[in-house]
């Protein structure tokens, strides 16, 4: 690969990484006490993927160990934002399922950041956030494969 290519690529994941990082930022610092954004990222990947989800498949999915989930799914359940019920293809294992409660939670926490979604789209408008995301999600599609 050329150095040209690979500064190119580098420069990419590196913008994408600092975005993320203050994205993170902006979003758990609206969270309520005692929620961070592990905790929404679950919530969130429980709606947009499926929920019914073993703590071991989900571990998998976001990359952390299985303790890690466990802790994550725990702090889920204290707040009431997801129930456990047996797994039906496995009696030894559990599955993890969203209650309403953790659906709105997952909403306001969308709706918390609007403020800085609007401050945003007074620099970078709607259309050109739209017009990256099929690219963004190309890319992601691409990384999730590649990982398994």
């Amino acid at each position: 690969m050329d150095s040209e290519t690979r500064n190119a690529f580098f420069r990419f994941f590196n913008e994408i990484g600092i975005i993320a990082q203050l994205s993170r930022t902006a979003l758990e610092t609206r969270l309520p006490k005692g929620l961070t954004l592990p905790h929404f990222s679950v919530v969130n990947h429980l709606i947009r993927v499926k929920d019914g989800q073993t703590p071991l498949a989900l571990a998998r999915a976001f990359q952390v160990p299985k303790t890690t989930m466990t802790h994550t799914l725990s702090g889920l359940l204290e707040h009431g934002f997801v129930e456990m019920r047996p797994n039906p293809d496995d009696g030894r294992s559990k599955t993890v399922w969203l209650t309403e409660t953790g659906r709105q939670f997952r909403e306001d926490a969308i709706k918390s950041i609007d403020p800085d979604i609007d401050a945003l789209s007074q620099t970078v408008p709607k259309e050109k956030i739209e017009a990256l995301v099929p690219a963004l999600t190309e890319i992601r599609t691409y990384l999730d494969k590649a990982r398994d």
